[in-house]
């Protein structure tokens, strides 16, 4: 990811260790303000499964913090850059809708920490639509 920042011309660096919520700083050669990342990862095995996300990320919405979703390929990789204030709203909506649909038994679903984050949830969420992932598709531009 960092390789891609640096050949479309942005200043990438990996944020120092244990540095909180973010991976990746990134400043703009042309003097617009500087971004933050945050990276997920994920391989071909799980991908119907989408990125593993916790409750912390709904309240992660900082103007300047992004998202890069990595979809690990064989060959190419896909990366999706989505804002986090958009990102909170989708792990935000999705957890409460798989909260209120009820199990494959029909039990009621236990609230966890965990969440999901998906091109497709197979459900009705009106701030993630199946597809909802593909406009953020190395959408690099979002970063300013």
């Amino acid at each position: 990811m960092l390789s891609r920042l640096l050949n479309l011309g942005y200043l990438a660096a990996p944020a120092p260790r244990g540095t909180r919520k973010v991976d990746v700083l990134v400043n703009h050669l042309d003097g617009k303000a500087p971004c933050l990342i945050q990276v997920k990862t994920r391989t071909g095995i799980d991908a119907n499964q989408g990125w593993h996300m916790a409750v912390k990320h709904e309240e992660m919405k900082d103007p300047d913090m992004f998202y890069c979703f990595v979809a690990l390929g064989d060959i190419e990789s896909n990366i999706y850059v989505i804002p986090a204030k958009k990102v909170a709203e989708v792990v935000r909506d999705s957890h409460a809708k798989w909260l209120s649909t009820p199990g494959a038994k029909g039990q009621k679903h236990n609230d966890t920490d965990m969440r999901r984050i998906k091109n497709d949830y197979g459900m009705d969420i009106k701030s993630a639509p199946a597809g909802w992932m593909d406009k953020y598709l190395e959408n690099w531009e979002l970063l300013g």
